[in-house]
C-alpha cells in the first residue's frame, strides 16, 4: 500500500494529466454531431496501425521462451489489422454514400 502512496505522491502531476485529459475528451467527444462521428471514428481506426508496428517490435524483441509477451504481441498484431480493416472499409461506405448515382 506504501508503494502506491509513493507512487501518486511522486507522479501527481501526470495524474492530475490524465484525469484532466479525460474530462477533456469526454467533452470534445459529446460535442461530435453525429453526422461527423462516422468518419472521425473511421480516420481514428485507420491511424491505429501504430499499435501493429509496436507490436511487431515487441514480438521481434521478445525472447523465444517468453510466451506471454509472444502471445500478447501475436493478439496485437491480429486486433490492430482487424481494427485498421474495419476502419478502412467503413471510411469507403461512407464515401460510396457521397458519390453521384448513374
Amino acid at each position: 500500500m506504501e508503494y502506491i502512496l509513493s507512487f501518486f505522491q511522486q507522479h501527481i502531476e501526470l495524474i492530475y494529466i490524465v484525469i484532466l485529459s479525460i474530462f477533456l475528451g469526454v467533452e470534445v467527444i459529446s460535442r461530435v454531431p453525429s453526422v461527423l462521428h462516422t468518419p472521425l471514428m473511421s480516420g481514428a481506426n485507420a491511424i491505429h496501425g501504430v499499435v501493429i508496428i509496436g507490436a511487431i517490435i515487441v514480438m521481434g524483441q521478445a525472447e523465444a521462451d517468453n510466451y506471454l509477451a509472444l502471445i500478447l504481441g501475436f493478439l496485437a498484431v491480429i486486433l490492430g489489422t482487424v481494427n485498421v480493416v474495419g476502419g478502412f472499409v467503413v471510411t469507403d461506405r461512407m464515401l460510396e454514400m457521397f458519390k453521384k448515382k448513374k
